[in-house]
């Protein structure tokens, strides 16, 4: 893994960029605001139109409640408008809706444009991986991949984060890490686009074992061994 803001392939990379968030949920709202706080111009695109409207009011009490939301971010419900003129996409729909909401964008995202998948999973009816859902529905944009251990209540508060933006293109990758890292938004790089999806989807695997085995009070140990053992 590359250090983006320290040992990056670039240095700090210009701000500005136009950001198109896809999803109104807890963590698509925190990366919203951690977009704006790196310097970036955000829309931000949500079904619900009460979503919309709660987020243009300054908070999103559904998903983030009682955390103040920043001016800055336009949020609608047309996602053609959220996508105009955008430099960069961030899918934060759930995996399982990928597929379709990447239809409802066909046409509007910009050619050549990067698509960062933040949302961890497999496509539970093909098996496929994120990345090879956008590169059935966008074959013209190169994917990357954000993941990490985070909590959209931290990052939407502004408490330090350290994530990965991973892509085929290494460079890529480091340019997108640079442009996303912010004072407590610290982002690394990685080459390794599918170990990365793949780390992501299992860790939610884990962490449901995990809590069987705490609610089962089979103790610390137990908890370890399950998570570290390697598979038989």
């Amino acid at each position: 893994m590359t250090d983006a803001v320290t040992n990056g392939a670039q240095a700090k990379a210009p701000s500005g960029w136009r950001v198109a968030v896809l999803g109104g949920g807890a963590w698509g709202t925190a990366l919203a605001l951690a977009m704006l706080r790196a310097g970036h111009f955000v829309r931000l695109y949500a079904r619900d139109p009460d979503t919309v409207a709660a987020i243009d009011r300054g908070e999103n009490p559904h998903y983030l409640p009682g955390i103040a939301i920043e001016p800055g971010i336009v949020a609608t419900s047309d996602i053609a408008a959220a996508l105009d003129g955008a430099n960069c996409v961030l899918a934060v729909t759930p995996a399982q809706s990928l597929r379709a909401v990447l239809a409802a964008a066909a046409g509007h995202v910009p050619s050549g444009v990067p698509l960062v998948l933040c949302a961890k999973g497999i496509e539970r009816d093909t098996g496929a991986l994120l990345s090879s859902i956008v590169e059935e529905n966008l074959p013209d944009n190169p994917v990357a991949a954000l993941s990490g251990p985070s909590f959209a209540s931290d990052v939407a508060r502004g408490l330090p984060t350290a994530v990965v933006v991973a892509g085929r293109d290494g460079e890529l990758a480091a340019d997108l890490a640079a442009r996303f890292s912010a004072e407590n938004l610290r982002c690394y790089s990685s080459d390794d686009l599918i170990g990365v999806e793949i780390g992501g989807a299992l860790k939610n695997v884990f962490a449901i074992a995990a809590g069987a085995v705490t609610g089962a009070k089979l103790g610390a140990s137990a908890q370890a061994a399950m998570v570290t053992a390697p598979a038989a």
